[in-house]
């Protein structure tokens, strides 16, 4: 895990993070199996709307490592609210995955020839926001600190 965080450390698991959840917000919109944009289908903007709260947090932890500030309640309750966002992540990785595994079961049918190309590289950025959300976390608790409820009240400053 030590690697993993040397190698990817907060700057550039940020840049990744936006990245591959913009390249999957494309994505989303991509039919594996008829190699079309879709649109007009309203299950298609359930994934971009859930990765606002992403796209929140990380700049909350951004700010938050920029500004030199502790940990807050609002920050906490995104990252609680990503956690949920987490298990559709997953949901959407092992879907991508059993459509993947599908393939076989559709001979008689004509099935675009990037099915497989198209389909492994989104689950593998599906993997690859899993992993990098995990990362994330851990760098937001290594360098913000953790939610210390018994003392959070002590680190507002009133003044300001």
């Amino acid at each position: 895990m030590k690697f993993i965080l040397d190698v990817l450390n907060w700057k550039r698991s940020l840049l990744l993070s936006v990245t591959t959840l913009g390249i999957l917000i494309i994505l989303n919109f991509y039919g594996l199996y008829t190699n079309k944009f879709y649109f007009l289908k309203f299950d298609n903007y359930i994934f971009p709307l859930l990765t606002i709260v992403h796209f929140v947090f990380l700049y909350v932890f951004w700010f938050k490592i920029k500004e030199q500030e502790y940990t807050d309640t609002p920050m906490r309750n995104l990252e609680y609210s990503l956690y949920v966002i987490f298990l559709v992540y997953i949901f959407k990785t092992l879907d991508t995955f059993f459509i993947l595994l599908s393939y076989s079961n559709y001979d008689d049918y004509i099935i675009p020839g990037t099915f497989m190309p198209i389909g492994v590289l989104m689950f593998t950025l599906y993997l690859f926001l899993l992993l990098i959300t995990l990362v994330t976390f851990r760098h937001r608790k290594e360098l913000i600190g953790n939610y210390n409820f018994e003392s959070m009240n002590e680190n507002i400053d009133s003044w300001e």
